[in-house]
């Protein structure tokens, strides 16, 4: 990378890290507002009217500290999940939640530190045109009040302009390049650190979160046992007590009247050969052969190709994943795939599949009529129960009227 290359990109960063000081200016004087408000409301409480207001200005503090959370991974070191929007409306309720605290914390904080880091950023990177300003209009300042930047020597005069005003701006330049991002990560820190969880919060959700997904793998896992149990008693049980009745009845013929054997051994053979495709097909739904013959990629894009109505398939880089995320995956897309084309009237289909970091993420979107919830059938809360089983995540994005995105990610690393 040339000089020119390397000057772009960094006044691309420092201009990227001012919006992002800006924002923080303005975020902070929003809770130089905000703050105040509560701080009264909760004065209220005394006499009964700030129980009613609170939980609205905690809302509205809730949907600031998550806008911060969302952007934190842009200059912070890790990322901070948002907290989410309050499920109740009861004060008691929204103060027991363990992410209220964290706001409540951010909040002064953010104040203070934001509005002045802020700004600050913000100012650094407009700096060199301050000075490129004064330094050129030099002349329009009187004469006994010349203008003096940041070393307190004044210019008078154009040479003066030359020899003291180009040094100070190409330092106000070096300012703008470097500052607004130390000043945006030195920001993005104390967000993250007034709004992460504790030790001990993270591994409480972490329980939480296990419980939960154990139930769920706990209650998929029965349920798929009864679907083989009753695939098995309807279908592969019926073939083989009809085989093994056409058998008997052949025996018992083979004496009195040889030449009917044979229509009941060619029946018994039909009967077998569709007990045994049935047997297949029970055994690929609890690990499809084509996973472990072609990977994930080779079994998704047959999947694609198999589909009823007209699927496109994006394929990443893979590399080896674990069986338990393939086998999630793999009936993760089938299963969006099937409701496509069996609800959604989608005219088409975009499956992508790679791999981002630690995680193996699928996205599946149709272009159908959309209003695909959990509530209305057992397919998508079946495919969360699989992937939340394996320590994955499922979303679901499908407002009336469409489109429909549904996105898998699964951990790939051991």
């Amino acid at each position: 990378m040339n000089e020119l290359s390397m000057a772009r990109v960094s006044a691309a960063r420092s201009a990227r890290a001012a919006g992002y000081c800006a924002v923080t200016c303005v975020r902070g004087l929003t809770l130089a507002v905000l703050v105040p408000v509560l701080m009264y409301s909760a004065v209220l409480c005394l006499v009964g009217v700030g129980l009613l207001v609170l939980p609205l200005e905690l809302r509205l503090l809730r949907w600031l500290a998550d806008g911060e959370r969302k952007r934190l991974g842009r200059w912070a070191a890790t990322s901070t999940t948002p907290a989410g929007p309050h499920g109740r409306r009861r004060l008691m309720a929204v103060l027991s939640d363990p992410a209220t605290g964290r706001d409540l914390r951010w909040a002064p904080g953010m104040m203070v530190v934001g509005t002045v880091l802020g700004l600050l950023g913000a100012a650094l990177f407009l700096f060199p045109a301050a000075v490129l300003v004064l330094v050129c209009l030099w002349w329009l300042f009187p004469a006994d009040e010349p203008v003096r930047l940041m070393l307190n020597v004044p210019i008078d005069g154009w040479g003066s302009a030359v020899y003291v005003g180009v040094p100070q701006l190409l330092l106000s330049v070096l300012l703008a390049l470097f500052g607004p991002p130390l000043l945006a990560k030195l920001e993005a820190s104390v967000s993250r650190w007034l709004l992460a969880p504790s030790a001990a919060t993270i591994l409480a959700e972490r329980v939480s979160t296990l419980d939960r997904t154990r139930t769920g793998a706990i209650n998929a896992h029965g349920s798929e046992l009864r679907r083989i149990e009753r695939d098995l008693h309807d279908g592969t049980q019926a073939r083989l007590v009809s085989l093994a009745m056409q058998l008997g009845l052949a025996e018992r013929t083979l004496g009195s009247d040889p030449a009917a054997v044979g229509p009941l051994l060619a029946r018994a053979r039909e009967g077998a050969e569709e007990a045994m495709a049935e047997l297949r097909d029970v055994l690929r739904s609890v690990y499809p052969p084509i996973l472990a013959d072609r990977g994930l990629a080779g079994a998704v894009s047959a999947v694609v190709a198999r589909c009823p109505i007209p699927a496109t398939v994006e394929l990443g880089e893979l590399g080896d994943l674990p069986s338990q995320a393939e086998v999630a995956v793999y009936f993760a897309i089938t299963e969006a795939l099937t409701n496509a084309a069996k609800h959604s009237h989608a005219a088409s289909v975009a499956v992508t599949l790679a791999r981002v970091g630690g995680m193996v993420r699928a996205e599946i979107i149709d272009d159908g009529r959309g209003g695909a919830a959990e509530g209305h059938g057992t397919g998508l809360r079946g495919m969360r129960q699989r992937v939340e089983a394996v320590d994955g995540a499922l979303g679901v994005q499908s407002p009336p009227g469409g489109p429909t995105v549904i996105t898998v990610e699964c951990p790939c690393e051991s």
